[in-house]
C-alpha cells in the first residue's frame, strides 16, 4: 500500500483533466495501492469550489496549500452532484469498488477481455465504474472526452455505460443498437417510451440504480447484485447494505447509517424481490395537507403526447403550502400542452391534490454533468 512517512493519511490527489490514459493509470494505481488516493474532477469553473470544498493534498501534481489527506483503506474521493447542495465528497475503498465492479460484470455476463466505453464524465461515480470493470475484466477502455452518437456507435465497445439523455441521441440515429451487447443506463429515470424505443433498435439495456454512496449502480432491473441486500424501512426510505458501500463523508458530515444499512434519501417499494424507486424524499411536495411525490406526477405527465420532457417541483404558496408545478418541454414548441390539458390528463391518474396547478414551458430541463436534472436551478427559476 502507498504510505507517506510524513503523514499518517494517504494522500490525495485532485486530478482536473478529462478522461484520458493518464487519469486511468491514476485510478488504477490508486485501487491497487501503488499511487495515491484520488479526486477526479472535469475541468471547469466549479472544479476550484470543489477543491475548496474537499481540500486534497495535491492538484494536478502540485501541492495545495491546507489539503488533508484520507484514511488509509481510501481509494478515490468522488464529489457529489451537488443537486441539492455543496459537495462532500463519498469516499470509496478499493475493496467496494471492486465489489461493485465485480458484481456487475457477473450480472452482465460480461467476458474477460470485453472493452467498455467511457463516456460519462469520470469525475462522477457512473464514468469511474466504467474504468473500474475494464480493470477486472483485463481490457483496456474506450475513453471519449465527451459524447458524440455516431462516435459511440462506431467505438468497437461491447458494453456502455450512459444516461438517458444519451440514450436518446443514440435512438434519434434509428440505427442498430445492438453493436452494445449491453447499454447499462443509469443517472436518472428516462423519460416514458425511451427505453421500449431502445430495444426496438436492438438494444439491451439493463436499468440501473445506485449512488455515489454505494459505488453507483447496485440495482439492475429492479433486482440488487450479488451480495447487496435491500429493504425498505418503515419510513419508506431505500436502504442499502453490502460491501459496496463507502466508508464516509470527505466533509466529515454524518452517515446515514442504520445498523449496518446505508439510508438513502429515496422513497421505494419491494414488490416480488423488485425494487421500484418512487422519487427521492426531499423532492415530496406537501400542497394543502396532502403529501405528494415529485417524480411520481413527472412519470404521468411524460406520457402525454405533447410533452417531451418534464419535471415537477414545489413552489411556495401562501394557500396550498407549495404548490405543485410543471415544467414542461413541448413535443411540438408551436402547439405546447396547456394547464388545463395536463390536470385533466392527471384526473383519471393522479390524485386530485396531485394534479400541478402551475405550469411553466421551457426548451429544455437544465441538467448536471451526470445526467440528473438540476433542481437547484429549477426552483430558482433559472
Amino acid at each position: 500500500m502507498w504510505r507517506n512517512p510524513s503523514h499518517p493519511d494517504r494522500p490525495l490527489h485532485a486530478i482536473v483533466q478529462p478522461p484520458g490514459p493518464a487519469l486511468f493509470t491514476a485510478v488504477r494505481r490508486a485501487l491497487d495501492g501503488s499511487g495515491p488516493a484520488v479526486l477526479p474532477l472535469a475541468p471547469g469553473p466549479s472544479a476550484a469550489a470543489v477543491v475548496a470544498a474537499l481540500r486534497p493534498t495535491h492538484v494536478d501534481g502540485e501541492p495545495y496549500e491546507g489539503g488533508q489527506g484520507v484514511p488509509e483503506d481510501v481509494a478515490v474521493v468522488i464529489a457529489t452532484s451537488g443537486s441539492t447542495g455543496a459537495p462532500k465528497g463519498v469516499m470509496l475503498s478499493a475493496t467496494a469498488l471492486r465489489a461493485s465492479a465485480a458484481s456487475s460484470l457477473r450480472r452482465l455476463e460480461a467476458s474477460k477481455g470485453e472493452r467498455w466505453l467511457c463516456c460519462l464524465p469520470v469525475a462522477h461515480v457512473s464514468g469511474l465504474q466504467v474504468l473500474v470493470r475494464a480493470l477486472l475484466s483485463g481490457s483496456e477502455p474506450i475513453i471519449h472526452a465527451g459524447f458524440d452518437a455516431r462516435a459511440v456507435l462506431e467505438s468497437g465497445a461491447q458494453h456502455v455505460s450512459l444516461v438517458p439523455t444519451q440514450l436518446h441521441r443514440l435512438v434519434e440515429l434509428e440505427t442498430d443498437l445492438s453493436v452494445f451487447r449491453t447499454i447499462l443506463l443509469g443517472g436518472a429515470a428516462p423519460r416514458p417510451g425511451l427505453v421500449e424505443r431502445a430495444r426496438d433498435l436492438g438494444a439491451r439495456v439493463v436499468m440501473s440504480y445506485g449512488s455515489s454512496e454505494t459505488s453507483g449502480g447496485c440495482v439492475y432491473d429492479g433486482q440488487p447484485l450479488y451480495n447487496v441486500d435491500l429493504k425498505i424501512g418503515a419510513d419508506g426510505l431505500i436502504r442499502i447494505a453490502g460491501p459496496v458501500l463507502f466508508s464516509g463523508y470527505r466533509s466529515g458530515e454524518p452517515a446515514p447509517f442504520d445498523g449496518g444499512w446505508f439510508v438513502t434519501s429515496d422513497l421505494g417499494e419491494l414488490a416480488g424481490g423488485r425494487l421500484r424507486v418512487l422519487g427521492r424524499a426531499d423532492d415530496v411536495i406537501n400542497t394543502g395537507g396532502e403529501k405528494v411525490v415529485a417524480a411520481a406526477v413527472a412519470a404521468v405527465l411524460g406520457t402525454h403526447p405533447e410533452v417531451a420532457d418534464v419535471a415537477v417541483i414545489g413552489v411556495p404558496d401562501q394557500e396550498w403550502g407549495e404548490r405543485v408545478t410543471a415544467v414542461v418541454v413541448p413535443a411540438d414548441p408551436n402547439t405546447p400542452p396547456t394547464l388545463e390539458q395536463l390536470r385533466a390528463y392527471s384526473r383519471d391518474r393522479l390524485p386530485p391534490h396531485a394534479a400541478p396547478r402551475e405550469l411553466r414551458l421551457v426548451a429544455a430541463l437544465p441538467l448536471l454533468p451526470n445526467g440528473k436534472t438540476d433542481l437547484v436551478r429549477l426552483k430558482a427559476g433559472t
